[in-house]
């Protein structure tokens, strides 16, 4: 399986730089799982593709303040991005600049040139891994303290500006609750409080799993093999609460729709057994085409990138012929890609187990 199978067209103006006035005045594209046709919706009218029994689980993961601007010794400038706290004191992180710092070094936050708290704060280098550093912070702040004080919403690399205080509150579900994402799972921005209410009135359950989306979610796919590529590893927790939420959906014949990759990847994790159990942990599963799903019936998903495992996710989930025909659509009809754009649902392909 080549990764070049997963590639389209996408014309950079549709690539999504703002988020819609509201949440809710996002378009749908709902993919017919039988012929693979579309139908062009808003994204209010999920409501009408979901029915009474089904069971919505969403990922309540809250993203932090994990972008910052630093200072080497040198001058030289550096960009981090928190991949994820490990510690109090010290966070996995990714770093770009000319070059890379060696263990030691001090990478100065807000002007300070000694790590004081006095002076902004930052971070020493400790060690590297792989292509992640770990970082001690310096001086007497601890790591939620320098987040929220000096920390920038970690907007994706594909949208061409700064954040903005409008992104604080927009690239944040309105039911996150537990921080430690550096990027948010986007299929949750639609919903708003309004949403949520009328599916509950409609007898649509609703649940929630965690799992911290790291900034490896928009790696690229390196080489041309799919099977030789492995992703970052994420920390998720999928409670007894929920297991016990799809059993009862099971039992009276009702779906288990995935509001995002991220909450799918949380439940397949949990099933890798054959069967839901809690889990609390790491993942590391990498899903393309020829997985078998064992738990989750109907995807809500953002556009993704070309040639990304997130592609190959909703391909092996939807049917690789009908999800990027689905794509085509949605650029011909000039639909939002990526973090900020529009959604799609569609049905899983094949039958679980």
């Amino acid at each position: 399986m080549r990764v070049s199978d997963f590639d389209y067209d996408l014309p950079q103006e549709l690539i999504a730089q703002f988020p819609t006035p509201r949440r809710r005045d996002s378009r749908l594209l709902v993919v017919d799982p039988g012929s693979g046709g579309v139908a062009h919706r808003t994204f209010p009218d999920i409501c009408e593709s979901l029915v009474p029994g089904d069971l919505v689980v969403a990922n309540d993961t809250r993203v932090i303040r994990g972008r910052f601007f630093a200072t080497k010794p040198t001058g030289g400038r550096v960009e981090i991005l928190i991949e994820r706290v490990l510690a109090p004191d010290r966070v996995l992180a990714w770093l770009r600049s000319s070059r890379k710092p060696k263990p030691g070094t001090l990478l100065s936050v807000d002007g300070s040139v000694d790590g004081s708290a006095d002076g902004g704060g930052g971070f020493v280098v400790r060690s590297r891994r792989e292509e992640l550093f770990e970082l001690e912070i310096a001086g007497t702040d601890g790591v939620e303290r320098l987040i929220e004080r000096a920390g920038a919403v970690p907007l994706p690399p594909y949208i061409r500006r700064a954040a903005d205080d409008g992104d604080t509150e927009r690239y944040q579900t309105v039911y996150a609750r537990r921080p430690g994402a550096v990027a948010a799972p986007t299929a949750g921005l639609h919903f708003d409080e309004t949403l949520l209410a009328a599916l509950a009135r409609r007898g649509v359950e609703i649940a929630h799993v965690t799992l911290h989306v790291g900034a490896g979610t928009f790696a690229p796919l390196r080489g041309e093999s799919v099977q030789s590529h492995a992703l970052h590893c994420e920390w998720v927790e999928v409670s007894a609460a929920v297991c016990e939420a799809i059993a009862r959906t099971r039992a009276r014949g009702g779906r288990v729709v995935s509001v995002g990759t991220t909450t799918l990847r949380a439940l397949e994790s949990a099933a890798a057994g054959g069967e839901v159990r809690p889990m609390r942990g790491e993942t590391e599963l990498f899903i393309y085409p020829g997985y078998e799903f064992r738990c989750v019936d109907v995807l809500l998903t953002n556009f993704h990138l070309p040639r990304s495992s997130l592609l190959l996710l909703v391909c092996a989930f939807g049917g690789t012929g009908a999800v990027l025909g689905a794509y085509r659509e949605a650029v011909t009809r000039r639909y939002r890609f990526f973090s900020y754009g529009d959604a799609m649902l569609l049905e899983r392909a094949g039958p679980a187990a």
